[in-house]
């Protein structure tokens, strides 16, 4: 559905970065095996953002997110191949840190696209 990289502060203090990049498949075509721990907070929507671990390793997996039940956040350092990941976008980069922008062109969004 889409490949981004967030910047909001929720998912700074998740990744402990400057940013998490993401990509949004369907919920419907998603599946997990395995143990998981979720942890709740208050994403960059304002609406409560649903972070799944590995109950093992405590990598940090994907994303359930309350605003879009749609939808389900991979984190693309969970891929086999990271290298697959090719972000289209920035988002919340209003609240990027300066050490924190890729040497990639991406469209920025100052916040949330929409908003």
């Amino acid at each position: 559905m889409f490949s981004t990289v967030c910047h909001c502060r929720d998912c700074q203090r998740a990744s402990g970065s400057g940013g998490v990049p993401v990509l949004g498949v369907a919920r419907s075509s998603f599946v997990s095996r395995g143990p998981i721990k979720q942890v709740r907070t208050k994403g960059g929507s304002g609406h409560a953002a649903v972070r799944n671990f590995c109950m093992e390793c405590g990598s940090l997996l994907y994303g359930t997110p309350e605003s879009a039940p749609e939808l389900v956040t991979i984190y693309a350092g969970t891929l086999d191949d990271p290298a697959d990941f090719h972000p289209h976008d920035a988002i919340f980069v209003a609240h990027r840190p300066a050490w924190a922008k890729l040497a990639m062109e991406l469209v920025e969004h100052s916040e949330f696209p929409g908003t």
